[in-house]
């Protein structure tokens, strides 16, 4: 996990769960699986899955391996292990051209859109529904999130997780 290798203790210890692709004997892509909350760096907020709810996060393929498929098996491997394990909805964000069609591809739409902007210590976030998506889904997105629809200001709040 390069430069967060130290973190996999602390996420195992407070329940999280990791899943990955080998090649080789080696890790070349993995994903994160949470059901208790756990912070979103890109937005600097917090996500609170509901009961039967999961959220995954910090998937990361290796610069040599990808554009193969292995985001896309990963997801594939979640998906199935929730299903199996009763869960009944999965939340992911993405940031990725190519991750957003592999999210699609494994059964995920797209429910808000999020605009980041920094400036010095101060974030603006603004958060909207996608066009046509079901409003009870939008809803429950923006109490996962604890976000209104509009516009919100903050500081910035590094975290490590």
């Amino acid at each position: 996990m390069g430069d967060e290798g130290d973190r996999v203790a602390m996420r195992f210890a407070r329940g999280c769960r990791a899943f990955a692709v080998t090649v080789g004997g080696s890790v070349v892509s993995y994903g994160w699986v949470s059901t208790g909350r756990e912070w979103v760096g890109e937005l600097a907020i917090d996500i609170g899955p509901a009961a039967g709810e999961a959220y995954i996060w910090n998937c990361f393929t290796l610069v040599p391996h990808r554009r193969q498929g292995h985001y896309r098996s990963v997801l594939q491997g979640i998906v199935a292990v929730a299903r199996a394990e009763g869960i009944g909805r999965l939340w992911i964000g993405s940031v990725d051209v190519p991750a957003e069609k592999a999210d699609a591809d494994a059964g995920f739409a797209r429910v808000l859109r999020f605009e980041v902007s920094r400036y010095g210590p101060l974030r603006r976030l603004v958060v909207s529904h996608v066009p046509g998506v079901d409003g009870r889904l939008a809803r429950d997105a923006r109490a996962r999130l604890g976000v209104r629809g509009g516009s919100h200001l903050g500081l910035t709040r590094p975290r490590v997780h």
